[in-house]
């Protein structure tokens, strides 16, 4: 199961919920691993393919153009960086033409805006008084019926160079204005910009992102702290599978001489019997095919009876009795309404319906844990948690019994849990 979890890198939101806190980090641990091995090995693998291709790149195109990096005297690409390099300007002047320029550019616009408001005020002034004039002096021309329509014509002629001349010496007046404006406007933008650069570094802002900074490092050195954790406790189970994984290979070495011992003994008893054989090799040919998951309880029952009870799981060890912690197909909720009036380090160990394998459940003093057992494979073991792999499922039991589970919870299988009902609810997976 785990194999098949860090193989797609995906694992089922049912079956994650399943898990507690420190399988929920080792698995991450793992997964990260996993990660990384397959980003080193990608990177490998474009680094011969990048080596390749320049190589056939440089034979074709020997006479060809190409384009080729400046190199410095270290050998490597020539990066400029600018304010750093010999020449350069200091940052903080850098920073001051800047602010000058955007103010400069601003008090610009406005000034722009503000001519163009003066310009048709301007505009407007004149023209309407030079309106009103050419209205006046022909009403008054024609009302006398003057002969001198001439002298008329350059009286008015005379008044508009007067109003035009008034309107050249305006717009200059008012460019002037404006132009003063745009200077002092520039200032006060250039200085306003320069006060709120160095208030920005004390503003609620700056305040804001420094604890939201503040809380981001936080939870980063959470992380870090769980993800050491987590490699710290994958070493010390990893330490602890070395030093007494012999355990788990003598009960499966025995295991497997006592069954192959069996198996000689019902071939020599059945050798005689042809009926016997032949029901024998009938029974083989219907060979049982594990589903990749459980999907209803009839094939989990099924999985039971097929590759479960052959391997002992569930039994006391070397007796046919069922273990008093073995439960059947129960869920989480009744897990813990069977733990709920129990001491702390009370267990029992369910048949999983997410996994082919089991769920064990523990009582602390805070509340329940779950750990979830992978049986898919020719071994019991804890999925993200431990790594040390047991012949058996009373293997992992017994040796949990003296070394704990995980180093921060420090988890002892102390008291198995018993039935509470009768039949048991393990008696389907019997019958």
């Amino acid at each position: 199961m785990l194999q098949q979890i860090l193989r797609d890198m995906y694992i089922d939101p049912e079956l994650l919920a399943e898990l507690n806190e420190e399988q929920k980090q080792i698995l991450f641990y793992k997964m990260r691993e996993e990660q990384l091995r397959r980003w080193k090995e990608r990177e490998e693998k474009a680094r011969l393919e990048e080596a390749v291709l320049r190589k056939t790149a440089r034979r074709n195109q020997s006479n060809g153009k190409h384009v080729q990096w400046l190199r410095g005297k270290d050998g490597e690409v020539w990066v400029w960086v600018m304010g750093e390099a010999p020449g350069d300007k200091p940052y903080e002047q850098i920073s001051e033409e800047l602010i000058a320029e955007r103010a400069r550019q601003q008090a610009q616009k406005e000034a722009e805006e503000l001519w163009r408001q003066k310009e048709a005020e301007i505009t407007k002034k004149f023209r309407d008084a030079m309106a009103q004039e050419k209205a006046k002096i022909v009403a008054e021309k024609w009302k006398i019926e003057t002969e001198d329509r001439k002298a008329a014509k350059l009286e008015e002629e005379k008044i508009q160079e007067e109003l035009k001349k008034r309107e050249e010496e305006e717009r200059q007046k008012g460019e002037e204005q404006i132009r003063q404006q745009e200077e002092i406007r520039a200032k006060e933008l250039y200085l306003s910009l320069k006060q709120a650069q160095q208030h920005s570094q004390h503003s609620d802002d700056d305040q804001e992102w420094e604890e939201q900074l503040r809380r981001s490092k936080a939870a980063d050195e959470e992380r870090s702290h769980k993800a050491r954790r987590a490699r710290d406790e994958y070493r010390r189970q990893s330490l602890r599978a070395i030093q007494k994984g012999r355990v788990a290979g003598l009960s499966n070495l025995f295991q497997e001489t006592s069954l192959n011992k069996d198996q000689e003994i019902k071939l020599n008893n059945n050798s005689a019997n042809p009926s016997l054989l032949s029901l024998l090799a009938l029974q083989c040919s219907n060979i049982w095919e594990r589903p990749s998951r459980p999907f209803s309880r009839d094939i989990i029952i099924r999985w039971f009876k097929e590759e479960q009870i052959p391997r002992r799981a569930g039994f006391e060890r070397n007796t046919n009795r069922i273990a008093q912690w073995f439960h059947g197909i129960i869920s989480r909720q009744e897990a813990e309404e069977l733990l709920m009036n129990k001491s702390e380090g009370t267990f029992l160990v369910r048949v999983s319906e997410k996994i082919w394998g089991y769920a064990l459940s523990y009582r602390q003093q805070s509340g329940f844990k779950h750990f979830l057992v992978d049986a898919s494979g020719d071994f019991y073991s804890f999925l993200g948690v431990d790594p040390n792999r047991h012949a058996t499922l009373t293997d992992l039991i017994d040796f949990h019994k003296e070394e704990i589970i995980t180093s921060s919870g420090g988890e002892l299988l102390l008291e198995p849990c018993g039935q509470q009902t009768n039949p048991p609810d393990y008696s389907p997976l019997f019958e």
